[in-house]
């Protein structure tokens, strides 16, 4: 469904993202994990199309994007950036009806539906008639994702959605993206909480520095080496209800991490 090859990014002069490849898949829930800087954000902007890149390719559904018409491109792909903001005093649903403008031409009942659905998916119907920015964050970044999935995609990217959340709605999210992954779409979510990454994403992507050093399933990439090398970080696991947990445990030293990685 998407698909970057040798994909590169420089910003300035810097290169943020170097040579990648990756696919995404429909039904699959992959997760994009990594320290802060290892150009998580800036990858996840560039296979939306919204940054050029230095050199590679980006296909969608087969095609080069920058090919495909825009108003195509939204209405498969939606792009959820990290910490969306609304500078107007716009009420819940008109925010979600923004989701509809890739759709011209579809009646006002369709419309109101895949509002009323998309509200109903992230729990915030109660805040329809609201200001978005007289919200709590937790509540603003639901009703963004609201928006997101008002335009039914086939194909979500998502900027770490559970920043702000409480634990009740991170899993609340989690458990929505499986669902929404089960139903065909292919998702593709920055997240932090290794914890949420490990037992929600059936696949990882592990980003260090701009480089991809692992792609698989949670054993492959949430082992001990590789976490100490990109998040400099020692973790507990255990099992709960035949699930693998991982909990962050300890800072590592640059003595430990090297000892890990020799």
């Amino acid at each position: 469904m998407l698909e970057a090859q040798q994909l590169s990014v420089t910003l300035g002069r810097r290169r943020i993202v170097h040579p990648l490849d990756l696919s995404l898949s429909k039904g699959e829930l992959v997760g994009l994990i990594g320290a802060n800087g290892s150009g998580k954000s800036t990858l996840v902007r560039a296979l939306a199309g919204l940054l050029p890149a230095e050199s590679g390719k980006i296909l969608l559904r087969g095609k080069p994007l920058h090919q495909l018409p825009l108003d195509e491109v939204a209405r498969i792909m939606a792009y959820l950036p990290q910490s969306p903001e609304c500078h107007w005093p716009l009420t819940a649903d008109r925010v979600v009806a923004l989701g509809r403008l890739p759709f011209q031409g579809s009646s006002s009942e369709l419309n109101a539906h895949h509002i009323t659905r998309a509200l109903a998916a992230v729990d915030a119907l109660h805040l329809r008639e609201r200001a978005v920015n007289e919200l709590s964050g937790g509540e603003r970044a639901r009703v963004f994702l609201a928006r997101a999935l008002a335009g039914d995609p086939a194909l979500l990217l998502i900027d770490e959605p559970s920043a702000g959340l409480d634990p009740y709605h991170q899993l609340q999210l989690m458990e929505l993206l499986q669902a929404l992954a089960q139903e065909e779409r292919g998702i593709l979510v920055v997240l932090h909480d290794l914890g949420l990454a490990a037992r929600f994403c059936g696949r990882l992507l592990l980003l260090n520095e701009g480089n991809l050093i692992a792609s698989g399933c949670t054993e492959t990439v949430l082992t001990d080496s590789l976490l100490a090398q990109a998040h400099h970080i020692s973790a507990y696991r255990s099992c709960h209800q035949e699930t693998s947990v991982l909990v962050p445990w300890s800072r590592l030293s640059t003595k430990q991490i090297n000892a890990s990685n020799p």
